[in-house]
């Protein structure tokens, strides 16, 4: 059950302002459901599961996410979920995908597919925090390709990610989906940066 502070973080999330530079520039994906912000002392939660280790907060994560989903009533339901895909380098490194850990339990509290290979890395790129924010954009410009075409054609995709910062990453593989065919994109990330309006 999510605690107010939690409920209305999420209902924040769904109907928070469109910002200047997303209506300048539209990102490819359609919507964005977080289940908080990305700010002490949780950013450190988030930082414990993709560099330590802690895989038991990734369903603790997907619980929030569920929280914020279900929070929203009116919301569809993505058809299918895909977690962001990690490069090789990167998953060999950790040992685990951090978006797949928590996109294992929101499928299975959701009720919706998950297909883990729907889009791989193809491009193993530097990691998004080690790069300026203008060159993360083209730090992963064309670094996904979708494995199934046949999956997503029509279809609501759901992105599950840990964070979300720039969004460059969720953007652009949202537009690889869409270069595919998807008719709908939905990132659901555990904490986001707020947004500057």
């Amino acid at each position: 059950m999510p605690s107010v502070q939690e409920d209305e973080m999420a209902r924040s999330w769904a109907t928070a302002p469109i910002c200047g530079g997303c209506l300048a520039d539209p990102p490819a994906f359609d919507a964005t459901v977080a289940a908080v912000d990305y700010a002490a002392p949780l950013d450190q939660l988030v930082l414990q599961l993709k560099f330590g280790a802690r895989l038991p907060l990734a369903p603790w994560f997907a619980e929030r996410l569920r929280d914020a989903v279900l929070a929203n009533p009116g919301m569809a339901l993505p058809d299918v979920l895909c977690p962001v895909p990690l490069g090789r380098r990167r998953l060999v490194e950790r040992g685990f995908n951090q978006a797949l850990e928590i996109a294992r339990p929101l499928a299975a509290s959701l009720g919706v597919a998950l297909h883990r290979k729907l889009a791989e890395r193809t491009t193993e790129t530097t990691a998004q925090s080690g790069v300026t924010p203008a060159e993360r954009a083209g730090n992963v410009r064309g670094a996904f390709a979708v494995a199934d075409p046949d999956r997503i054609a029509g279809r609501h995709v759901g992105l599950v990610d840990d964070v979300m910062t720039s969004g460059h990453t969720l953007a652009e593989l949202a537009a690889t989906f869409k270069r595919f065919g998807a008719a709908r994109v939905t990132n659901f990330v555990f904490a986001r940066t707020p947004p500057h309006f």
